[in-house]
């Protein structure tokens, strides 16, 4: 296995990304290899004054950077040495196993849909997150911001993609699928929320159980809560802002210590033809560590063969 990382993505690359593949690489075992893409150099150097042997890795160089406020597309078409843009170029040829960065989000998903495509049949691939649960264990929402307008069957495709990702990655059973809206009532909603319900109401594809509201985030009523990206977006910022809060006040607790972005390390995006998992722009080692082993989950458990399959 072949982990793909772009150590020139987020805002304290490479050092963190670096530091973040050295951590990680003392967990793997020995068939599992860390492909780190960008600066060669200064790989070497940050190994160098941590006196870790650098060999341990496999460099591909680059010279370029997508900056993290440069447009996705154009930046995509202009730098073909930059570090993101080789990347996908590795995974679309099958040069490795899977691809994540922190950096340039909108370049990460418009990167994903030029090389590996979107798995046919999948309308349009999304973006998950991860939600702890107040008696333990996690949820997950989605979509939480590669998709700001949406319509019916999209959000209907998003449960579908939940429930897989819900069940091969965080082992959940039968999973609960629940449709973020203002009210438990089927009228409840906006003109999208109002006609989606009748679409999962109505679905065989995964056990819908109805309209959920922001209360129902940290609770077990749903497993995975299905959303635009506008307003998953909104949640997810809400819910980082729990733990940074916390901390400011004082306070320390078990549960909104999970809240830290750092455990997840990152979201994948669900519906392209290979694990490609996008990582917060302020990642730190652990961060990474963690986004690195989350796409290495997306390999071991098969799920984009199982979404291939679900969409055939």
């Amino acid at each position: 296995m072949r982990i793909g990382l772009d150590v020139m993505g987020g805002d304290f690359a490479p050092k963190a990304a670096v530091l973040g593949a050295i951590e990680t690489f003392k967990t793997l075992p020995a068939d599992q290899h860390l492909v780190l893409i960008g600066d060669s150099n200064q790989v070497k150097e940050i190994c160098a004054e941590v006196g870790f042997d650098v060999k341990n890795f496999e460099l591909v160089h680059t010279d370029d950077v997508i900056g993290m406020g440069e447009h996705p597309t154009k930046a995509i078409v202009k730098k073909p040495n930059s570090s993101i843009t080789v990347g996908f170029g590795l995974l679309k040829e099958g040069k490795i196993d899977t691809f994540s960065s922190a950096g340039n989000t909108g370049a990460m998903l418009v990167g994903a849909m030029f090389s590996v495509k979107a798995i046919p049949g999948v309308i349009r691939p999304c973006m998950p997150t991860i939600v702890p649960k107040l008696h333990g264990g996690v949820g997950v929402i989605l979509d939480v911001g590669a998709n700001a307008d949406c319509k019916p069957d999209v959000l209907l495709q998003f449960g579908v993609l939940g429930k897989l990702l819900a069940e091969n990655i965080y082992e959940v059973d039968n999973p609960k699928i629940g449709l973020l809206n203002i009210g438990e009532e089927e009228e409840k909603g906006n003109l999208l929320s109002l006609a989606t319900y009748p679409l999962m109401k109505d679905t065989e594809l995964f056990n819908f159980i109805g309209n959920v509201e922001g209360r129902d985030l940290f609770n077990d009523k749903a497993d995975v809560i299905v959303c635009d990206g506008f307003t998953g977006n909104i949640v997810l910022k809400l819910a980082e802002s729990f733990y940074v809060l916390t901390r400011k006040k004082g306070m320390k607790d078990e549960f909104f210590d999970r809240f830290n972005y750092e455990q997840y390390g990152g979201s994948p995006i669900l519906g392209v033809n290979a694990p490609v998992v996008i990582g917060h722009g302020i990642s730190s080692p652990k961060a990474i560590k963690h986004m690195l082993l989350l796409s290495r989950d997306l390999i071991t458990s098969g799920l984009i063969d199982k979404i291939k399959q679900a969409f055939k």
